[in-house]
């Protein structure tokens, strides 16, 4: 089953933040440049976040992923311009 996870950082190094981007755009679809929206599995979920913590400085760095259920989109509330998802097919992990 799939769940709905909104995946944020705060990296301090420009290349470390950019890594973790690059990263990201694999996992989610961006909200904004350091907020994503992720449908994942928990083996996805699992694998993003070995992959993320290779990424981080962990004694400087910090990402939080808040799991907002299988239906997580009716959870969130946008205040401003409307947010279009452009939905693809997840990523094949092996």
């Amino acid at each position: 089953m799939r769940r709905t996870y909104v995946a944020c950082y705060d990296v301090s190094d420009p290349k470390r933040l950019a890594r973790v981007h690059s990263k990201m755009l694999g996992y989610g679809e961006p909200v904004q440049y350091s907020v994503f929206l992720c449908d994942l599995s928990r083996k996805e979920l699992a694998i993003m976040r070995e992959d993320l913590s290779g990424q981080i400085d962990s004694s400087k760095d910090r990402i939080m992923i808040a799991d907002m259920g299988p239906e997580g989109e009716e959870n969130l509330e946008f205040v401003g311009a409307r947010m279009e998802r452009h939905r693809r097919e997840p990523a094949t992990i092996i």
